[in-house]
């Protein structure tokens, strides 16, 4: 009788297991998105130019992510997102995103 319950319960086990490593995997990359935005609205706020931006903050952010800085008067905003596939190969995909946004120093153009 234990052994028909245990495979019963088993599946079960094995999506919960599947969902918390999904969660887990989600969790890390918005978390890379938001350290990466960061790291670009920082070097962006420095006054570095639009390639360095984009290649620091895709460098910190998850493989494949994509940047966008846009500078609005004394203000620089960096977009960072990254489509995300939490369980390896099976074709389930999500995008996580973080924005970032910073004051422009002083006598940077």
């Amino acid at each position: 009788m234990v052994t028909a319950e245990t495979a019963v319960v088993l599946p079960v086990l094995l999506l919960v297991l599947a969902g918390a490593v999904a969660a887990v995997v989600l969790v890390g990359a918005q978390l890379r998105c938001v350290d990466a935005a960061r790291e670009g609205a920082r070097a962006a706020a420095r006054g570095e130019a639009a390639s360095v931006v984009a290649d620091l903050a895709g460098r910190a952010g998850p493989h494949g992510a994509a940047v966008s800085a846009v500078t609005a008067g004394d203000r620089v905003r960096v977009t960072v997102s990254a489509r995300v596939q939490p369980l390896g190969p099976l074709p389930l995909a999500l995008t996580v995103s973080a924005t970032a946004t910073a004051l422009v120093e002083p006598g940077t153009g």
